[in-house]
């Protein structure tokens, strides 16, 4: 049967018919011409179509396609809620109209969208389960408010674009659309054509909390289901053990090729079955994963996201990674995540030129394209880009109660010429290279983190000498908590690479460092990035033979964990591999048959536990009191020592290293407490794999002044070695 289209024009049918008609609720739905009732549908593919009473279950009406366009319309009698009875080849649907539905965001949702203060984005946009007027569905929503038209797409229409067009809330510029009878699980894309009415790409919703396994692209409406959390002591106590003057110590790990599962695949369940006890054993407070935010390339190992609000597929259900932060605090460890709004890829199904425009970047490739990783970088003035990112970290600390966000490639936005020459960049508007928008969205993420999730810590992938890091936003500080201490990491990585007979000109290259070590609160990284891309590993960087090699590993990491600051590691540090980090891999567990890499192992565990008794190795962590030379001067030798002192009653500890070959004796140095030192630490002991050159377990003072001091320890120092004593 044929209809002759109700009080409906040419353009409007042509544009139904072909999935670009801007405002559907105009047309589509039940509507009164003054001659009566009748309702009108998008329907391509249907053979019947009637309209029953909801209540019931009475036809109320049938309806006639136009002209063969899939547009279906007839009248109807009464006004009583409605369902379409649809006749399909093969197949009878009993199913409400996604058009009889109301508005569904309210105005105080779109108000706070448009002011960038909807700090539960993911509660308005993207594909949220829920019953409307007492039917179930799924109302979707998103930001494209410079698109001619949007539909969702997905399994449940065919992936027909033609099916669910969306209505458009002015000015908010958000689409939306209940669609009944479908729920959690359901795969869908957005079908937009742009301001100069071409059909896009389709696009994955940037605010979906599921997506599908790569490669394929496709979102995935996720369950309404809260987790059940059983953190709260933890959560409770947090804020003071992620406190400036605790021990914190993160092991980075990139979960896909950490350890593989029997089967090859690694999901959540085997991370909590095999990772956390390891970071347990082995004395890290914190595990900080590479991002696990969704992304379409393994190989970027989730430094290239697209899914910001969702965790990859790859390891397993939102559901299941909530689960594995659960059991990460049950076991005493936090959880920090690597975080990216600084750059994302330009995939077609993803945010670039979203809805035909430059929506999420610039415009102009001088501001919105990073040359060096071939991707875009937001716009950081766009009050909608700031919300977006904000609601982003929010998502994954208050949702997912993570502990901290590790905001990588900070230096890239605080700099409009970063990594470009002259004429690449544009300048801001006082005529400088500072990114001053990217400075505004900085501090204005950290200031609300440290509002809406306190005890949560931001940390600052940050290599330039930026002020004020971590200083407070009050004073005028980015606001971070901490910063990634990346002047230590290189200088003190080239001096232990020199070979021992050289090191006495880098004699700077361990000093140096102290001169600004307490002008931020810092993070000590030995991270993925010093073992890939050729630069091999840090067992490969140590110079000498075999024995050397592995006694120059101990002895930096006996520097890292006596130096002020918080520690991270990569995994393969822990076992001292010999070649690079392989993302498609795992690391190099067989190697600790070998004593030598077991030797490693083992005093990486010692040193976390050694860090966390000690008082004085983490108490003024970020205080100048903390820290005193007692011999920084002696390049001839290549030693150095230095006190660690923390509050009043804390044991003073002296470190010692001797970075060179050369086993010292009678090394005389002057210590403010007369009495017994206790050696606590010494990784030149044989199980670690060294020497065993030492001093007996500690040695009492003499009355000897020495170093300003009235006495003095007359010490034994190992070859490539590193003491720890205590003054006991």
């Amino acid at each position: 049967m044929t209809a002759t289209a109700i009080a409906l024009d040419r353009g409007a049918l042509d544009a139904l018919a072909q999935g670009r008609h801007g405002d559907p609720f105009a047309v589509l739905g039940r509507h009164d011409d003054g001659d009566g009732p009748y309702v009108r549908a998008i329907l391509p593919g249907a053979l019947e179509v009637e309209v029953v009473s909801r209540d019931s279950g009475a036809t109320v009406g049938e309806l006639a396609e136009i002209e063969a366009t899939g547009v279906w319309e007839g009248r109807v009698r009464g006004v009583d809620p409605y369902l379409f009875r649809i006749t399909w080849p093969g197949a009878v649907q009993e199913i409400e109209d996604p058009y009889a539905f109301g508005l569904l965001l309210g105005d105080l949702d779109l108000h706070l969208i448009a002011e960038a203060r909807h700090f539960q984005l993911a509660s308005a946009l993207g594909a949220n389960a829920m019953t409307v007027d007492g039917v179930a569905g799924v109302r979707f929503a998103v930001w494209a408010p410079n698109a001619r038209s949007v539909a969702v797409i997905g399994d449940f229409n065919a992936w027909d674009s033609r099916r669910n067009p969306m209505r458009l809330r002015q000015p908010a510029g958000v689409w939306e659309l209940f669609v009944p009878r479908i729920g959690p699980g359901e795969r869908y894309k957005f079908a937009i054509h742009g301001p100069d009415g071409g059909r896009l790409p389709d696009k994955a919703d940037p605010v979906a909390r599921a997506y599908e396994m790569s490669p394929a692209t496709g979102s995935v409406v996720a369950s309404p289901e809260p987790y059940v959390w059983t953190d709260a002591d933890w959560i409770e106590r947090r804020t003071k053990a992620q406190e400036p003057d605790q021990p914190l110590s993160f092991y980075e790990a990139h979960l896909g090729s950490w350890m593989k599962a029997d089967g090859g695949e690694v999901d959540w369940a085997f991370a909590i079955e095999k990772l956390i006890p390891y970071a347990v054993d082995m004395g890290f407070t914190h595990i900080e994963l590479l991002p696990i935010t969704e992304h379409p390339f393994g190989g970027s190992w989730g430094y290239q996201p697209l899914g910001l609000f969702a965790p990859t597929a790859r390891y397993g259900a939102p559901e299941d990674f909530a689960r594995f932060v659960d059991a990460a605090h049950a076991a005493g460890v936090g959880v920090v995540l690597d975080w990216v709004p600084a750059h994302f890829p330009t995939d077609a199904h993803g945010l670039g030129r979203f809805d035909g425009t430059a929506l999420y970047e610039h415009a102009d490739p001088r501001e919105g394209f990073h040359i060096d990783w071939n991707t875009a970088i937001y716009n950081f003035g766009r009050r909608e880009v700031q919300g977006f990112l904000i609601a982003s970290a929010l998502h994954w600390l208050e949702t997912f109660h993570v502990d901290g966000l590790r905001v990588d490639a900070v230096a890239s936005m605080l700099y409009r010429d970063y990594s470009r020459k002259a004429g690449e960049w544009v300048p801001n508007q006082y005529g400088g290279r500072e990114n001053l928008e990217a400075v505004g969205f900085i501090q204005h993420l950290n200031a609300v983190v440290r509002e809406r999730a306190p005890g949560a810590i931001m940390i600052a992938e940050e290599s330039t000498a930026w002020p004020g890091v971590t200083r407070p936003t009050t004073e005028g500080g980015l606001g971070f908590h901490y910063k990634w201490n990346m002047g230590w990491m290189h200088d003190t990585l080239h001096y232990m690479e020199q070979d021992p007979i050289y090191r006495q000109h880098n004699h700077d290259g361990i000093t140096f460092g102290l001169v600004y070590a307490f002008s931020e609160k810092f993070v000590l990284p030995l991270s993925h990035d010093e073992v890939v891309h050729g630069k091999g590993s840090l067992i490969q960087k140590m110079p000498g033979d075999l024995w050397q090699k592995f006694a120059n590993l101990r002895a930096l990491y006996g520097m890292m964990w006596s130096h002020p600051g918080k520690k991270l590691v990569f995994m393969g540090a822990d076992t001292a591999q010999w070649r690079e980090w392989n993302h498609d891999d795992q690391v190099d567990w067989p190697a600790l048959d070998d004593p030598n890499h077991a030797g490693i192992q083992r005093l990486m565990r010692d040193l976390n536990h050694l860090y966390r008794a000690n008082p004085a190795l983490h108490r003024r962590d970020a205080d100048p009191a903390g820290f005193r030379w007692v011999v920084g001067d002696d390049n001839a030798n290549s030693v150095f020592a230095f006190l660690r002192v923390g509050d009043d009653g804390d044991a003073p500890i002296l470190v010692v290293a001797n970075l060179t070959p050369v086993p010292r004796h009678g090394y005389r140095i002057g210590v403010p407490i007369a009495g017994t030192w206790s050696e606590i630490m010494n990784t030149d002991a044989g199980i670690y794999g060294g020497s065993n050159v030492g001093n007996g377990g500690g040695l009492p003072t003499t009355d000897v002044e020495s170093h300003g001091e009235r006495q003095a320890l007359d010490l034994t120092l190992p070859p490539l070695g590193v003491v720890f004593l205590r003054a006991e």
